[in-house]
Parts: structure tokens; sequence; C-alpha cells
């Protein structure tokens, strides 16, 4: 089996860290006494807002690309992404010297689109209701013989966003904090399952939970179907980062495994927890990345006597929609 297509081992993560190392931010492992209190237990956030571009993201992508070949790179690399791994892919791009064409939604917050430009890559717009990103993105790569960089469903992109996994395991002992759990944001899996597989070696009595909203839980009804499971309907949510339509076949294959279950919470939630991080731990958070927190505050994983480390998974929100979310109206909600 070809090396990006298998999925990958704990020894992939270990390698993808010193890839990284002299580009990606080693984020902290935050603590709250306010949140604790409200948890009734010890709460642990790997502020991954903090990483370069913004979100976890920065992690696979550059691992993933600094692994094509050099004969290779001429032909330049395509992605497609409502917004993270755009970034990601981007940044990595530019700091490889790798042209980067992406293929966003044209409902992407405009601050993600933008911010993929400054790092010089090429924006391709299309409409996610009407077209098919994958199919646009094949094209791309086949017209110009680039290398296609999947947002979630590769053993590089799923090595690189393991290294949280790593940080986390590492913080969390010198912290003397032992992990009874895991929460981790979770779109189409990537970060999931680096995390899972790095816990399964370096804490093995931590359980894992995905954490998704409503409407977009495929992981969830993945995990309890036993097999891949669709997102079904035609809801929406202000969560642009999580609305993979399904698990990757990678993902899955090392999720199903190693993950407990997964949790889902409603809109209304993840923006309660994005003024709660804003006003109490004054971090900005973006709707998908609040995920998580969303879950410990509406009471949705039992955090009480437990010991308990998540995702903040990313920091990349529009203002007008931040400034709505912070002021409880309903400006720019999707």
């Amino acid at each position: 089996m070809a090396l990006f297509t298998r999925p990958p081992a704990f020894e992939d993560i270990t390698r993808a860290a010193e890839r990284i190392r002299s580009h990606a931010t080693i984020t902290p492992l935050l603590e709250s006494t306010a949140l604790n209190e409200i948890a009734k237990g010890r709460v642990l956030l790997k502020a991954e807002t903090l990483q370069r571009t913004g979100s976890f993201k920065f992690r696979g992508a550059f691992n993933r690309m600094s692994q094509i070949p050099p004969d290779k790179r001429s032909g330049g690399v395509v992605a497609y992404s409502s917004g993270n791994h755009a970034q990601g892919v981007a940044a990595a791009a530019a700091i490889l010297g790798i042209p980067a064409a992406i293929v966003m939604p044209k409902d992407a917050p405009a601050i993600k689109v933008a911010n993929t430009r400054s790092y010089g890559a090429e924006v391709v717009l299309y409409d996610r209701f009407h077209e098919s990103r994958e199919e646009i993105g094949k094209a791309l790569t086949e017209e110009r013989g680039a290398t296609l960089i999947r947002p979630y469903d590769d053993a590089g992109i799923i090595a690189g966003q393991g290294t949280c996994g790593l940080e986390i395991a590492a913080q969390a002992e010198t912290m003397n904090a032992k992990l009874d759990a895991l929460l981790v944001c979770c779109g189409g899996g990537g970060l999931t399952a680096g995390c899972a597989l790095a816990m399964e070696t370096l804490s093995q009595e931590t359980e894992v939970f995905t954490a998704e909203p409503e409407g977009f839980d495929d992981t969830k009804q993945s995990l309890l179907s036993g097999r891949i499971t669709a997102n079904t309907g035609p809801q929406k949510s202000i969560c642009d980062a999580l609305l993979a339509p399904q698990p990757g076949n990678l993902t899955f294959a090392v999720n199903k495994a190693r993950v407990k279950r997964g949790l889902s919470v409603s809109d209304a939630e993840v923006k309660n927890a994005m003024r709660f991080a804003f006003r109490t731990l004054k971090l900005v958070v973006e709707p998908g990345g609040a995920v998580c927190l969303a879950a410990i505050l509406a009471g949705r994983y039992d955090s009480a006597g437990r010991t308990v480390a998540l995702t903040l998974s990313g920091g990349n929100v529009d203002p007008e929609l931040y400034r709505a979310v912070l002021s409880g109206g309903s400006k720019g909600e999707r």
C-alpha cells in the first residue's frame, strides 16, 4: 500500500514531529480555575488557536508537503478546504517554495480566504451547494501535474496532526495531570486520528472523544453504526471548519478502534463557548474550534472529578461574525 494511503503508525507521528520542529509552534496547554469550577474537574486546553496560521492544520500540511520529492514540486500542490487547511497548505507552500492552488467555497469566511491569498496561494472559488470540490481539485491536479494535499484522509496529514497529541501527553505529564479523557474537535477526523494514535502509545488510560456540531456529527454516527455514515439533510451550522460530509476512509479506520464515542453540540452552545473563551480565557476561538469547550460547558461530557484535555483547534473567525457572537446577536450566522 502506498505511503500516504495507509493508516499511519505512532512512529510516523514522531518522525512528523522532527520534520515540523523548526516551523510549527509548540502551543501551550492552559488551565483555568474558573473553568475547573464549572466543570467540577480539571480541564486542560490545547490552544491551537496560537499555532502558525491560527489552527492545527499547519502541522499536517507541512509534514505531508515536506515529503514531496524535489522532482515533483515544480507542478505545485492543490488542496480543497473551507479555510484552515487552505491556510496551512498555503503557508507550508510558501516555506517550501512550492506553487499552491486552493479550492475554497465562495461562502468561506473572508478572513480565511484573505489569509490564504496572503501566503501567495492561488484561490479558486466554487459553489459548495452545486459543485464538487473533489472534482475541481482532481481536474486541477491532472491539468498541472500537481500533488493533491487532502485535508484529512492522508497518512502524512494524520501523522502531522498527531504531533498535537504528542505535545498534549508531554505537557500533561509536566503538569502532573493524568488524563482521563481527551476531547478533540472533529471534521473529517484527521486531528482525532492523529491524537488517538499518540494517546494509544503515550497515555493508554486516556479515553478519546470527538466533538462535532449537531447535524454534522457524522463521526459520532459512524462510531455508533460501526461503518462510515454520511450526514443527511440540508442542515447548516456556524462551524464552517467542521462541515465534512462523512469521515475519511483512513481516519475512520483509525478512529473506530480508538475513539470511545462522539459528542455533539448546538450552534447556541458553540456561541456560548466562544463568549466564554473571550471573556474568561482571553482567547479568540472560531466556531469549529470551540466545540470541545462547548461540550464541557453544556455538560455533554461529564467532567466531574476527572482530568480532561481538549483541543481549541482554531481561531480564524470573521470580525463581523465574532462581534455578533460576542454581543449575542444573529448577524452573520449561517
